[in-house]
Formats: structure tokens, sequence, C-alpha cells
């Protein structure tokens, strides 16, 4: 058995290499797990491999709800497309989202108020905003990057379901620092003074306003939106979207579709998610605001609360006389088939994290850089590293859970600073989320683009382009912030002017290699319908 080294990154980036070179992410990340099997068991490991997969699930609650909160969302989906709700919601945004920056502007203010939890922002939005953009010839690349970047940085910000595990990982490094009790400062406290030091979030989100209000786009997302706007191709040929509700259940047959059956289940999952969080939590009993909030079982608030907005949808069908009892359950059905892709990405990335657990990835990656810490450098080794974890593991919990009880007793040992910890805390935070954006193989990225209707693998490579930029953006600040020491509110307005110059640079640059303007107007009514398949 092979237990840390160099060997242990093989396994996840094979399987990112293969899936970006291949686009076929079931393979890919399959070849990563056996890859790690036949490392870690020294044979040809197929044994190894598939009881990775079964431990992916069998022992973990957590990832068995969310599997049962994708399942019903899909069931939802597949009611609301159903009832109507999707071509009233068109219908709808025909007469008031009538450009693609109204459409851009409109998720990426909805991904900002859904900050309660990323994987039911990513639901949300990407449901409510595909059709909508479909319409206007937005890429599914370009809808995914607008749901991705304001997800789970939103979430990390804010009062989320993110909330007590991050503080829990705060309290797990002060107390590998040795400091007595008494010394050290409340989780929650630490937790507000890193969230200007979260750059990598706050820019993230800062970048998609950017490029929705400017019109401008770069890279693979160049391609792409030209592709859309001049083809009406929301996808390209031959993509493989996550998630096609009409190619898979056809079209609704209703006469007179009702926003109600759009928008009254959306508003259900919703409620029934913060409802069940803050029970959970004990807010209805003797828990206060916060402790609710550090307590709640917000895996279970996701499956209850997407269970009350199928039997939303049932009691819709049922009122308005569309759909009998046996055709509510029939749809069921279908809409569990239409997140099958989803289910299998996601049970064989969490198998990957079975494999760079067992073989000690982020231990080993996190103790090749201490040898390059300065008080100085800290901060941005602390963002790389954290990036890198969480782009071969696929995770951005599993990163934060990896890294943080080893970079705050450095942080602490190297200058003795509660200021610098909050800094470093920050850089965790921010790093997994970008690492989390560049891998095909994490679970927000795949649910991201199952909801937007994208293929993975296109999702990854076009989004990549401006994560990256986000990223460099914020290193240098941070190198600017390690020797300086300058207020990072005031790093935060130059790093938004200077990815404003950016932005409006590269796609220039782009534009200009590939003989076209920077800005295309586009006139829906010269092109013809929004096409996926």
């Amino acid at each position: 058995m092979v237990e840390g080294g160099f060997l242990s990154v093989v396994p996840p980036l094979i399987a990112i290499a293969m899936a970006i070179i291949t686009r076929k992410a079931v393979l890919s990340l399959f070849l990563g797990i056996w890859t790690g099997g036949i490392i870690f068991a020294e044979n040809l490991g197929i044994v190894q491999t598939f009881d990775w997969v079964a431990t992916a699930v069998g022992e973990s609650v957590f990832h068995a709800q969310i599997i049962v909160f994708t399942l019903l969302l899909g069931s939802a989906v597949a009611m609301m497309w159903r009832l109507g709700g999707s071509h009233a919601i068109r219908n709808w945004a025909l007469e008031k989202v009538d450009t693609q920056r109204k459409a851009g502007v409109m998720t990426w203010l909805l991904g900002v108020v859904l900050f309660f939890d990323d994987y039911a922002n990513t639901a949300v939005v990407g449901s409510t905003m595909k059709d909508i953009s479909d319409n206007l010839h937005v890429s599914r690349e370009k809808l995914s990057y607008l749901v991705d970047s304001t997800a789970a940085p939103v979430a990390t910000l804010a009062i989320s379901s993110w909330v007590a595990f991050q503080l829990s990982m705060i309290e797990q490094g002060y107390e590998a620092t040795g400091i007595p009790q008494g010394q050290i400062p409340d989780s929650f406290t630490v937790f507000l003074n890193s969230i200007p030091y979260n750059m990598y979030s706050v820019l993230a989100i800062a970048m998609v306003g950017i490029i929705v209000l400017s019109g401008r786009d770069y890279g693979e997302m160049l391609t792409a939106e030209r592709r859309a706007a001049e083809t009406g191709k929301v996808t390209r040929d031959d993509a493989r979207p996550m998630q096609d509700v009409e190619g898979d259940l056809g079209s609704p047959n209703v006469d007179n579709p009702r926003l109600s059956s759009f928008i009254l289940p959306i508003l259900v999952l919703i409620a029934g998610v913060l409802v069940t969080a803050l029970w959970s939590g004990g807010l209805f009993g003797d828990a206060t605001l916060r402790g609710a909030i550090e307590g709640a079982d917000y895996a279970l608030a996701l499956v209850l609360g997407s269970f009350g907005m199928v039997v939303s949808t049932y009691v819709l069908g049922y009122v308005f006389g569309i759909l009998s009892l046996g055709e509510s359950v029939d749809t069921t059905i279908d809409g569990f088939g239409i997140m099958l892709t989803a289910v299998t990405i996601l049970v064989l990335a969490w198998s990957l994290g079975e494999v760079v657990s067992a073989l000690g990835t982020g231990d080993y990656v996190a103790g090749v850089v201490n040898a390059f810490l300065t008080p100085e450098l800290l901060p941005v080794v602390v963002f790389v590293t954290a990036a890198f974890i969480a782009f071969t593991t696929g995770s951005s919990w599993g990163t934060m859970t990896i890294l943080t009880p080893i970079a705050i007793p450095v942080a602490w040992d190297l200058a003795g600073s509660h200021q610098l910890v909050s800094v470093i805390v920050g850089m965790i935070f921010s790093g997994a989320i970008f690492g989390d954006h560049c891998s095909p193989i994490s679970d927000t990225t795949v649910l991201s683009s199952t909801f937007t209707g994208a293929d993975l693998i296109d999702h990854v490579r076009t989004q990549l382009y401006y994560a990256g930029t986000v990223a460099v953006v914020v290193a240098v600040l941070m190198l600017v912030w390690g020797y300086t020491r300058v207020s990072p509110l005031l790093l935060l307005l130059v790093g938004v002017g200077v990815l404003i110059g950016l932005v409006y640079g590269l796609s220039e640059l782009h534009a200009r290699m590939r003989g076209l303007e920077p800005i295309q107007a586009v006139d829906t009514s010269d092109i013809a319908p929004a096409e996926d398949d």
C-alpha cells in the first residue's frame, strides 16, 4: 500500500487531465479512481476501486442526502416543465427581459440574493434562468459560469450553510496552536475579520457583474457566445448537456401556462430549506439565531425543502386539472432520469475523494510548501496550496478540513498575530473556492452544469479563463498586502478596477485575434430559436 508521496497526486491529476482532453467526465473519473486503486493496492486494484465507490455513498449520510436532493429537484423540474411553468416564465421573459445584459444581471442578482446555500442557489438560479437565457441566445457555458461563480462565493461570505463548518474549522485550527483557551478569540469574530481577505470570493462576484454589464467576453467563452449569437445553438454540436428537459420529456401539453406553476414551487423550496434549517438548529426551541445557524442540519433542510417543492407541483397539477396522480408519478420517475448523469458524476467525484483521502494527497501537498513560508509570502502560498488541493480533490470543504488545522498554527508561529490568522482563513476559503471552480470533479461544478443544462467540461474550460484572471489579481494583491499591510478594502477596490481593465483589454485582444468586434449586439428576431442538440 502506498500512502503519501508524489504518487498520491497522480489519480486526481489523471482524472482532471483526461476530462479536459476527452471531455468525457464519467470515463475520466473512473480511470482516476482505478489508478488510485492500483497505487493503493499495488495490483489491478479493481476490488479497491469499487469499494471506494460503495463507500462514497454507503458510509456518508450527507452524500446520500445530496443524491436524494438532486433526484427530487429533477422530479420538480420535470413537473414544472409538464405543468407549463417553464414556458410561462419564458413567455414572461420575452416581454420583460429582452436583452442578454438584462438576463445576465438578473442571474447575477439572483445568485447574490440566494446566499443561504450554494446547492440550492445553483438549483434555483439555473432552473429559473435556463429558458430565459436560451431565448436570448446566451450560451449554456455562459449561464453556468454566472451561476457557479456566484453560488459558493456568496455562500462563504454570508450567513449560510457554510458558516457552521467554517467556524468549526477555525476552532480546530486554533486548538492546534496550543494557545490557552482563554486567549483564543471567538471563532465568529475571526470569521468576520477574514471576510475582506476572502478576496477571490468577493472579486469573483464582482467579475460576474463586470462581465454581464460590459457585454464583453474572452477566451473560449468568446467562442461559445458567438456561436450562440450567430447560430442560436446554446451548446456546441457534440456537447453532452448534463440535463436536457425538453429532449427527455418532450413539449408540455399546456394551452395556458401559468407563472404560478414555476414561481410557487421555487418559493416552497426556498421557504422549506430556510425553515427546516432553523428548526433543525433549535431556533423554535431554546437556541438563539446564531446558535440555530451554527447547529442547523442543512443537508436535511435541502431534502425536505426539495420534497416540499415536489409536493407543491403535485398539488398544482391536481388543482389546475393538468396532471392526474398517475401522470405526476410517471413524471417524477422521468425527472429522476434526467438527473442520472449528474448523480453518476457526483458519486464518482466523491469516490475520487475517497482515493485522495486514502493516499494522503492533501497532507502531501500541504507539506511540500512548508519550506517556502515567510510572513510576507504566507498568504499567497496558502492561497495557491488551497487552490491546488481543491483542484485535485474537487472539494472546497475537504480542502478547508485539510489545510486549516495546518495553516493557522503556522501563521501563529510565524507572526503571533490574530490578524494574520484571519488573513490566512480568508486565503484558505479563497483558494478552496478558486480550485473548486477550476475542477471538473467538484460537486458544485457538476450541479452548476446540471441545472443550467451545460456540458460539464465545456463549463470548466470556459470558466477557467475568468476564474484564473481573478486568481492572478488576488495573488498580486495579497503580495502587496504581505509587504505593505495596506487596507484590504482599498486592495479590493483596486482589484475591481484592475479586473475592469483586464476584461476590456483581453476582450479587445481576443476579438481582434479572431477578426471579431469585442461586443456583438444580438437581435433574436433575426435568428432561429435556441437549440441545444
